[in-house]
């Protein structure tokens, strides 16, 4: 079997895209690409979980340094007229299938060039949504390595093209899923006494959740993105239901402040009658660049690219287990030339010329970090 160009596993990604823990189709044609390139005998697969793979480039018995791109899509329905177009219900609106194809560029340029460094390559699960992180950490596949670094980017138009854009300390805020339920009982609208209006508990409890005292120096978010409530006109409803998510720059805070709302939740229902189920999704702990690693990266990159320190960012990224568990370096990589739609619009296009840029950024880091 003959490979393929980045741009055209780019192209095939992005035309068959798949959600979180459904990435089989996604996972087959990442493996099947990177063992059809020259010197993959080099390489070792593994597939500890359902979906993603781990790659093992090793050459002595020193440290390792760790890649990392995320491989899922979301359940969008692409807007984009182009010939690479999603043929599903789904799409790669938040450009990981960009992420995939830069990766595996310097896959490619590694087996050509041989450096003397071991390297592990991730192609990760369920970014998106479920925690794919740690639950591929948890397979206990990272055991036998002594990782020593961990890099991984991010494109967004918010930047010009090239543009590499990071911080040391808080780059993505930790984010917590959380889901809502609200448990009354229908009755007809022209008789409300003899029911338990769900949906005014939910205004209720988002009115009151406004109303909490906050710290206006602590960037803080309580963001609900979904509510479904009843089915006919004439029925108040008995049930209704909120998906949001808690974001702020550590994750203790936005523990502490889910535990306020169910104060809340319990003074609603002891008011109303109305009852609630909370369902927490992933936790993802805020990603953290290493100081370090940010001096010698911006020296570095510096010199070749326009690197800006952008501050910390309100986005949720599960790379934060990671810069969790080993010194780590992340940054926005700009795609823009001209437009800006943002992440997750079903417009988010950044060009291909995008995956040399990426594979380029991370060819210097490789070089500094082996040099080292």
């Amino acid at each position: 079997m003959s490979s393929i160009t980045p741009v055209e596993l780019r192209h095939k990604l992005h035309m068959n895209p798949e959600i979180a823990y459904q990435e089989f189709r996604t996972t087959e044609t990442i493996i099947n690409s990177i063992s059809a390139l020259g010197g993959s005998e080099a390489l070792k697969i593994h597939t500890p979980f359902q979906t993603g793979a781990l790659f093992e480039y090793k050459v002595n018995d020193d440290p390792w340094i760790l890649f990392r791109a995320d491989i899922d899509a979301l359940p969008i329905r692409e807007a984009n007229d182009i010939d690479f177009k999603s043929t599903n219900d789904y799409m790669h609106a938040c450009g990981h299938d960009i992420h995939t194809s830069i990766l595996y560029a310097l896959i490619g340029d590694v087996l050509k060039d041989k450096p003397s460094q071991n390297i592990l390559f991730l192609f990760q699960p369920a970014e998106e949504s479920g925690g794919g992180a740690m639950k591929f950490y948890d397979t206990g596949i990272f055991k036998g390595y002594n990782i020593k670094n961990a890099f991984a980017l991010h494109v967004t138009d918010e930047y010009p093209l090239g543009t590499i854009a990071s911080t040391p300390g808080v780059l993505f805020a930790s984010a917590l899923e959380m889901d809502i339920e609200f448990i009354g009982e229908s009755s007809h609208v022209a008789f409300p006494y003899e029911g338990r209006n769900a949906f005014n508990a939910l205004r209720t409890f988002l009115d009151s959740v406004d109303k909490l005292p906050r710290n206006v120096t602590e960037p803080f978010i309580f963001g609900v993105g979904k509510i479904e409530s009843g089915f006919v006109r004439n029925i108040a409803p008995g049930r209704a239901r909120l998906e949001g998510s808690i974001r702020g720059l550590k994750k203790e805070l936005v523990q502490d402040f889910a535990d306020s709302l169910r104060k809340i939740l319990e003074g609603i229902k002891t008011v109303t009658g109305v009852n609630y189920i909370i369902t927490k999704g992933a936790h993802y702990p805020e990603v953290i660049v290493n100081n370090n690693l940010y001096s010698e990266m911006e020296k570095v990159l510096g010199d070749k690219f326009k690197f800006i320190n952008c501050g910390y960012k309100m986005t949720g990224e599960d790379f934060g287990f990671f810069s969790g568990k080993y010194p780590s370096f992340m940054f926005w990589l700009g795609t823009s030339e001209g437009e800006r739609y943002g992440l997750h619009n079903p417009k988010f296009l950044p060009p291909d010329k995008t995956i040399d840029l990426g594979r380029s950024v991370f060819k210097e880091i490789l070089n500094k970090v082996k040099s080292s």
